[in-house]
């Protein structure tokens, strides 16, 4: 299996991003198609000295984090998203690995890959630490302006994926609300409820975001707005948690004394919360694979993401989406009223 990477893309690249490559192609995860500026490429490896499975595409274009999406495709059409995206397009790779421009990723997807079935609105589906291990939230960003037939869709598509590439047998979905009862909640989560009851799937109802981080539901739905939302919070949260408990610990003796006892199991908590553990999340309603990494990615980010990438091309994900029963807009809608 081949997959291309983004090489020029993130705050770290091209160095980490290299690096987690080779640290898979060394795993023997899969061959990988590096593609960028050859001649930066070539020096990042000379260091590594890897020990094959790889391979570089040139191409001297990026979009950068600050251009606009659409008019950075359209100006650059060699940059090394729209050249890995291509790849993909062309049954040369099996998925397209980036932490660079979200907004560029998801563009190059949409116009190069296009649409998988009858899916309206691609989700990005990202793995949200809970006490009971990782479950998927989506969308955490793609659409921040829904419709309830969309919530409809992202429901579908992130029980299938629950259940094909995290191994989750019958996923318990539930819809992010500001309460439980079905009749709270705006005009979109209302019709969303209406259309999920319906739905065949293991609907539980509404979630409200305090309940998220226990587990009880595998697959969270909201739109992306408050998606990306939540994620951000919970980054934040975390990192914040960990500079409160670092800074009571340095306050005494006692406490650093106490600290040593505990650091096993603070180390322990710091990988489940951690980002990179978890590798990418994959933009799901496309026809074809692309892993969308955190900005600030570093190789052992870059390398699990690739391990996701490679999970989902074994699990044939994309037909599996492509054969969802979606329902058309006019008929979801006129669903959604007759409850």
């Amino acid at each position: 299996m081949r997959i291309a990477i983004d090489a020029m893309g993130g705050d770290l690249a091209p160095r980490e991003i290299v690096r987690g490559a080779v640290a898979a192609a060394g795993e023997g995860k899969a061959e990988i198609i590096l593609v960028g500026d050859k001649a930066r490429l070539e020096e990042e490896l000379t260091l590594l000295h890897p020990s094959g499975n790889l391979e570089i595409y040139h191409t001297d274009q990026v979009i950068g984090m600050d251009e606009q999406p659409a008019l950075g495709l359209r100006r650059k059409q060699e940059a090394s998203i729209v050249v890995a995206t291509r790849l993909v397009k062309e049954g040369r790779a099996a998925a397209v690995v980036s932490a660079g421009s979200t907004g560029a990723q998801m563009a190059a997807a949409l116009l190069i890959l296009g649409r998988s079935g009858k899916i309206q609105r691609p989700a990005i589906a990202t793995l949200m630490p809970t006490l009971k291990g990782p479950k998927l939230l989506l969308d955490a960003g793609a659409n921040v302006d829904c419709r309830p037939e969309h919530l409809y869709e992202f429901a579908l598509m992130g029980n299938l994926y629950a259940n094909r590439v995290m191994g989750i047998a019958n996923p318990r979905v539930g819809l992010l609300n500001i309460g439980t009862e079905a009749c709270k909640g705006n005009e979109q989560t209302l019709g969303a409820y209406s259309l999920l009851k319906e739905a065949p799937l293991n609907f539980v109802g509404n979630v409200e975001a305090r309940d998220i981080l226990f587990g009880e539901t595998d697959v969270i739905v909201c739109d992306g707005f408050v998606g990306n939302a939540i994620l951000k919070f919970g980054e934040g949260l975390g990192q914040a948690l960990f500079t409160m408990i670092s800074r009571e610990v340095k306050s005494s003796l006692r406490t650093r004394i106490g600290a040593a006892l505990l650091l096993p199991a603070l180390r322990g908590v710091k990988k489940q919360v951690d980002y990179t553990e978890y590798g990418g999340a994959p933009l799901l309603g496309v026809q074809g694979i692309s892993i969308i990494c955190h900005g600030s990615s570093n190789a052992r980010a870059i390398k699990n993401a690739i391990k996701v990438a490679v999970r989902c091309a074994n699990e044939g994900l994309v037909t599996a989406l492509g054969d969802l029963p979606v329902i058309s807009r006019e008929g979801k809608m006129r669903e959604c009223q007759s409850h």
